[in-house]
């Protein structure tokens, strides 16, 4: 979706090729190639890596957008690098790349966080991981599409910020924020 944002603030029309589709276009005023792999998840890494070397780029000219469970829906978070997280398509990407140094903006869409107690709470993480699957594939209920609007802006407006002035900045500027 943060994809699809970007592409329709830049006009930029997008194509298959391959197993991803792209599109050609300038975020703040560098040229940039937006990317959605169309392959499963746990394996993006594979037309990332082969789009990469055929556009003679490396994992440091990467920003990757994820969504992330362990984020309460509305939640940013920007990281420079770093572990996969337990997301699966971040794991296929550091296993293509061989290599975990590269931006990314990670969205989140888990659940509310709660005032349970502490029992409570390690119960309902719990169950969260069992039935993870079924939450990550399920589709947003529709109280939460005005959040999920705005919080896919702002990582589009975040990936334009790590363009325009750094990761640095950006985490300083959108880590922490939430809609």
């Amino acid at each position: 979706m943060a994809i699809d944002e970007l592409a329709a603030r830049t006009r930029a029309a997008g194509r298959l090729e391959g197993d991803a589709w792209i599109a050609e276009t300038t975020l703040a005023g560098e040229p940039a190639l937006l990317v959605k792999p169309q392959s499963y998840m746990n394996l993006s890494g594979e037309p990332v890596s082969r789009l990469l070397a055929a556009k003679g780029g490396g994992p440091a000219d990467l920003i990757v957008i994820v969504d992330d469970v362990a984020l309460p829906l509305g939640r940013l978070r920007v990281r420079p690098e770093g572990s996969d997280g337990g997301h699966n398509g971040l794991g296929s990407l550091i296993a293509s790349l061989q290599t975990d140094a590269f931006t990314r903006v990670r969205i989140g869409v888990g659940p509310a966080a709660t005032e349970a107690a502490p029992d409570e709470a390690a119960a309902g993480r719990a169950a969260e991981r069992d039935s993870l699957k079924d939450f990550v594939l399920a589709d947003f209920l529709p109280e939460e599409s005005e959040r999920l609007r705005e919080v896919v802006g702002l990582a589009a407006d975040a990936v334009s910020c790590v363009v325009d002035v750094g990761v640095a900045a950006a985490m300083n500027r959108f880590n922490g924020r939430a809609v």
